[in-house]
């Protein structure tokens, strides 16, 4: 039995959306993308939003929640963005924040934020 696990994106993209290995899962970055893989408009807290939201659905598909989360990295395509990014963005862990870092960086098609998280899921 292998100690690593994919799973597979149904995005047309080629990449797994998370991996576990040993009692982490890690989850590829996430854009704010609609299920053909464009980036939705909206402003920061509107994308930061649907982000987060996909990276809870995709926890929950695997077991897990945002209070498992211990590690994000973050890209912001402004960071004149990040004090509203962090206001939607701390409502999305109420069970606590995890360690951070974050980037800015110029993001696939415009899109102004990307979100890679790892979770504990144990053993």
């Amino acid at each position: 039995m292998s100690a690593v696990t994919r799973y597979p994106t149904a995005l047309p993209v080629p990449f797994s959306k998370a991996v576990k290995a040993g009692g982490f899962l890690f989850l590829s970055g996430v854009l704010p993308m609609d299920a053909q893989a464009n980036i939705i408009a909206g402003d920061i807290q509107a994308q930061t939003r649907a982000v987060l939201e996909r990276i809870a659905l995709t926890l929950a598909e695997l077991g897990a929640a945002m209070g498992d989360v211990v590690r994000v990295t973050v890209w912001l395509s402004d960071l004149d963005d990040f004090t509203a990014f962090n206001a939607e963005y701390q409502r999305h862990f109420a069970a606590g924040l995890p360690a951070r870092s974050t980037l800015q960086a110029a993001l696939y098609k415009g899109a102004k934020v990307e979100i890679e998280a790892q979770a504990w899921v144990g053993p």
